[in-house]
């Protein structure tokens, strides 16, 4: 069993909170569009600024996925990309880097396929900080939990606004790393702006927990951004990304993807 003494992801929102910084953390699919060019790509992002990776394990039924990043995940399970290869992936990308925070997001039936405490112990080794898992509710989560702090790794708990104030509670009692809080019902995907409820529901979770709170789902511009930094730690940008990624020629996916980041961040980050 591999146990690390600290975490890259309580370093850096530490870090973040004593400048007053809002946290960028850019969530892209793991393989797409093909797996050499999401190693270049997230290498890019990581120039460009980034606080932490949010690499989005493939799946063939999500959950909670919109349109944009459903149509990434069967690109890269096309690819042939699966928990293995996402795994030697990041053992690439640390070669390069072994100081931004990766945060594993998969639903939780390829890691149970994988084998949990075999998955742990491999993600830990390797470099992985984090693990978000959308199908896996609180109230069921508090073995896997016990098993992540004991490799180092932060099990972080998605809050959504339906979330009634016992599942906060719960989810706080053994989330570790920061809370994600989703900004929305329904599902990922850019949109036109950020829902009002978003701010009640951030001040619903830190009646409960001081750990830093992030917001993602819909998130697309520097005005999000800012917006969000008004009263959370941070940010996650996926489909907005990754529409741009898609969208590009294959010459010019890496340097959009970094121009896409540096224009969110906010003056002075």
């Amino acid at each position: 069993m591999c146990i690390r003494d600290s975490n890259r992801i309580d370093k850096t929102l530490k870090q973040a909170r004593e400048i007053d910084k809002t946290v960028i953390v850019p969530y892209i699919t793991v393989g797409f569009p093909e797996i050499d060019t999401f190693k270049d790509i997230a290498s890019v992002l990581v120039e460009a600024g980034v606080d932490m990776l949010e690499l989005g394990i493939p799946f063939s039924d999500p959950l909670a996925d919109g349109p944009t990043i459903q149509a990434t995940s069967f690109k890269a399970l096309k690819n042939g990309v699966n928990l293995s290869s996402s795994l030697e992936a990041v053992s690439d990308l640390r070669v390069l880097d072994d100081k931004t925070p990766i945060i594993f997001m998969g639903y939780y039936n390829p890691f149970f396929k994988y084998g949990i405490k075999k998955f742990l112990n491999d993600a830990s080794v390797i470099g992985v900080d984090g693990l978000i898992i959308p199908d896996l509710p609180s109230e069921e989560s508090m073995t896997l939990s016990e098993e992540c702090k004991n490799v180092g790794i932060h099990l972080i708990p998605l809050l959504a606004p339906t979330s009634t104030e016992q599942r906060i509670e719960a989810a706080c009692s053994i989330a570790r790393g920061f809370i994600y809080c989703v900004s929305l019902t329904g599902v990922t995907g850019a949109r036109a702006g950020l829902s009002a409820n978003v701010k009640r529901l951030v001040d619903d979770i830190r009646k409960y927990t001081d750990l830093p709170i992030l917001v993602g789902f819909g998130v697309s511009t520097k005005k999000d951004v800012i917006q969000i930094g008004k009263f959370a730690d941070g940010a996650v940008v996926g489909s907005a990304l990754l529409d741009v990624i898609k969208r590009s020629p294959k010459e010019f996916q890496e340097e959009n993807a970094r121009m896409f980041v540096k224009n969110l961040m906010p003056s002075g980050s």
